[in-house]
């Protein structure tokens, strides 16, 4: 399935469809010769191919001027911080700062922005730490970081308009589809400051206009063409998912795609016969290495760059290992690193929350809010401040007052709370949140001796330890077990209740698997600053293999990915989005009333959105008629409108649909690639249905394609000429009426919703009540 490519205007001949594919010594086929013959002796004279190529570059270059001005206008405002640009500009600057740290999407889209600062030769020192801060108090190259998307939104724009183009359509379809991209509030919004989606949007829309050109040339296998347009196809899509994972979407897009194409190439009633096995697993080959090989290794590159790149110690260590921490300079790991010895006292910290292990006299309800029934034991908390609350002694089994033995990987041990003298324990009650999970509490020395001696027993786990590693402080990443039940201490950042004092709740985890349970000693406070312990010679940076890393990164982004679920005030759902139900507040300005409001144009999103209706009814209709024995449309008609605008269509439910499952926080701007797809079905579908080529000229040439006898006299042959050129001239009219009428309301849309997408000017009470069209939830409505 690709996007199909129809005859030329002013052209009868089509090569290498149907018929006999011999060429004679001119290098024509048979086909080519009985069409030539069909237009001679009807003096059909066919226009110049470059009237046609000219009027189509013309409108090119009015459509790109015209996205350049539209995302470039006014792109210095506003000339602070404004939504995401705190996360990808920091991003930024860590790069140049070669400052480590942690995002859950790959790499590309932001080394994009370091190379766009380096080039001007910015030295990352503004971290864009909140919403609203100054980039020219700051002295930031701010237009220079947006200008990167302004230009992949522009081009994006651009190529739309070629993905129509190189698939057959004519004018009218060509400015509608980009025309709706061209003029749309969200990607306009979406490419004027320093966010991913533009390096997203345009990857994604150049592997649908590579792959076009790739299949165009399915005749001419394994070409120079033909290689390069597959392996830049490849490319395209490695760029996609290397800027965020749901550009995966675009592979399943193509897949799908390239698994039709080899299945017909498995059809030995193809046109031109079957191919061979052998010839056949080329074929496979050849895509597997330019649709999948390629564009991993690619993806591969961009987090060697990414390693290469981030060498000092930053904010993202802490979401590492302890072995990947230490390939880091200036890492606390090489230089607080303290190994720790029986008797010390210890501060644990849990690694995600951030909270310290604590505990004080007050006790545990006697009932739970649910009716079940606690201990009655002495509260263990999760408390997010260092206080002397936290500390406790590691202890070892046999209590041999013997000092200076090392704690080691798979030692059990206790832990004395020291402020109260009491021994940390878990037994088989539920705990307050989890009636699955295990309660932790303490209990006095006498029975932690006595009667509860096993249940005072913890295994300490490290990460990745191996068998007698000495366990640290700060390095040892660890789990503790209880040992008898074998659950392992965890904590969550719902707060406790008032009896609680809102603390965080320790339970155990039967669950042992998650990182979600691992801890650190954060210090020793037992050990005095001076002490010869935390003397550490000069250590070397380790190094680790490139994939180990990758692997390591890899699994982090994944899981802290799906931990994004907590709810978000602009938030929406994946039904929302094709209605346009709801955006996003970007920035407000209180004293100008100016807001930048995310949302997209309601006219060209609904229409857009009713077209891809129009599409699946059309489709319905035309089986149900073939079931019934009836043939409404002409061959070229229904392979057009299954093979390219089902492509088309094909692009906007995989990008679409997939959201329906994910269970992480999503927002419109994820509706963005399936957003262009729709209006690549819409270019379509004003083509399909307000034009087309006559059925008597389409009767002949099929006709002359299959061999069959044709009536050509004199006056049948002029009546086919007369219809070619109408539907050359006056036939076109319904389409662009129809393109003149789609694009004036969606300049309408466009415009009245200006001032929310480009934050000026300030609108008055009145102003923005009226632009509340679904209940947008917009500031200054008062």
């Amino acid at each position: 399935m690709a996007a199909t490519t129809s005859t030329p205007q002013g052209s009868l001949r089509q090569r290498n469809v149907g018929g006999s594919t011999k060429k004679n010594k001119d290098g024509l086929t048979n086909l080519d010769v009985e069409l030539d013959k069909f237009a001679k002796a009807n003096s059909v004279q066919p226009a110049p191919a470059t009237a046609s190529e000219r009027d189509y570059k013309i409108v090119f270059v009015f459509v790109t001027a015209m996205a350049f001005l539209t995302r470039f206008w006014g792109i210095s405002h506003p000339n602070e911080v404004v939504f995401d640009e705190v996360h990808f500009g920091k991003f930024a600057s860590y790069y140049l700062e070669r400052t480590y740290f942690f995002d859950v999407h790959p790499p590309f889209g932001k080394l994009l922005f370091a190379f766009m600062g380096w080039l001007v030769g910015y030295d990352g020192h503004f971290h864009f730490d909140n919403i609203g801060d100054s980039y020219i108090a700051n002295k930031v190259p701010y237009v220079a970081f947006r200008s990167l998307p302004a230009i992949l939104g522009a081009l994006t724009v651009s190529v739309v308009y070629l993905i129509m183009w190189e698939s057959g359509y004519g004018l009218p379809a060509c400015l509608v589809a980009a025309g709706l991209i061209l003029l749309d509030n969200a990607h306009i919004g979406q490419t004027r400051l320093i966010l991913l989606d533009a390096t997203l949007v345009f990857a994604f829309a150049c592997s649908l206009l590579f792959y076009i050109k790739f299949y165009k040339l399915r005749h001419e296998p394994f070409s120079r063409k033909w290689w390069k347009w597959l392996i830049l196809t490849g490319f395209a899509l490695s760029c996609d998912m290397s800027t965020k994972y749901v550009g995966l979407f675009a592979f399943i897009t193509i897949g799908s795609a390239v698994v039709i194409d080899l299945w017909d190439l498995l059809n030995i009633k193809r046109p031109g016969g079957a191919l061979s096995l052998p010839d056949f697993g080329k074929h496979f080959g050849a895509r597997a290495l330019g649709l999948i090989i390629l564009p991993f290794l690619f993806y591969l590159f961009w987090f060697q760059v990414h390693f290469a790149i981030l060498t000092r110690s930053g904010p993202g260590d802490d979401f590492m290992t302890p072995e990947f921490q230490e390939t880091l300079s200036n890492n606390v790991m090489l230089e607080n690193a303290v190994t720790i010895d029986y008797y010390d006292s210890i501060a644990l910290r849990h690694k995600e929350t951030k909270a310290y292990l604590h505990s004080h006299p007050d006790k545990y309800p006697l009932r739970y809010d649910d009716g079940r029934v606690s201990s009655q034991g002495q509260q263990v908390t999760g408390y997010p401040y260092n206080d002397t609350n936290n500390y406790w002694q590691i202890l070892p089994v046999v209590d041999d007052h013997k000092l200076g033995h090392h704690v080691k990987n798979h030692d059990l041990v206790r832990l004395r709370h020291i402020v109260t003298d009491t021994i940390l324990l878990s037994h088989d009650v539920a705990s307050p949140y989890y009636p699955t999970n295990q309660e932790f509490t303490t209990v006095s020395v006498a029975d932690a001796y006595g009667d509860r001696a096993a249940d005072t027993l913890f295994e300490i786990r490290i990460e990745n330890g191996k068998p007698n590693q000495e366990f640290k402080s700060v390095s040892s990443h660890f789990k503790l077990i209880h040992n008898p039940s074998k659950v392992a201490m965890w904590t969550h950042s719902t707060p406790l209740p008032e009896w609680g004092f809102k603390q965080q709740e320790i339970n155990g985890n039967k669950a042992l698997a998650p990182s979600s349970n691992v801890w650190l000693v954060d210090d020793i406070p037992s050990l005095p600053a001076d002490h010869k312990r935390r003397e550490k010679p000069v250590k070397k940076v380790k190094t680790l293999p490139f994939l180990q890393k990758w692997f390591e990164l890899q699994r982090s982004m994944f899981w802290h990915n799906s931990q994004l679920t907590s709810s978000h005030p602009y938030a929406s759902l994946p039904y929302q989005w094709p209605f346009l139900l709801r955006g996003v507040s970007f920035w407000t300005q209180n004293d100008t009333r100016e807001q930048i409001y995310f949302l997209g144009n309601p006219i060209g999103w609904w229409i857009a959105s009713s077209v891809l209706a129009i599409f699946a009814g059309i489709i319905l209709a035309d089986q149900f008629s073939l079931r019934r024995g009836i043939d409404a449309l002409d061959h070229r008609s229904r392979s057009r409108l299954y093979n390219s605008t089902g492509f088309f269509f094909l692009a906007w439910a995989t990008h679409y649909f997939p959201f329906f499952v994910m269970g992480r926080q999503l927002f419109l701007h994820h509706y963005l690639p399936s957003h262009l797809a729709s209006t690549l079905v819409t270019g379509a579908l004003v083509e399909f249905i307000f034009s087309g080529e006559p059925a008597e000229h389409q009767t002949t040439v099929e006709a002359l394609k299959s061999g069959k006898k044709t009536d050509t006299d004199a006056n049948t042959a002029k009546h086919h000429v007369t219809a070619r050129e109408r539907y050359s001239g006056q036939s076109t009219l319904p389409a662009w009426t129809a393109a003149i009428v789609i694009l004036s309301l969606t300049f309408a849309g466009w415009y009245f919703f200006l001032p929310l997408t480009y934050g000026y000017p300030g609108l008055t009470v009145e102003q923005v009540v009226r632009r509340k069209w679904l209940g947008y939830d917009l500031h200054f409505a008062k």
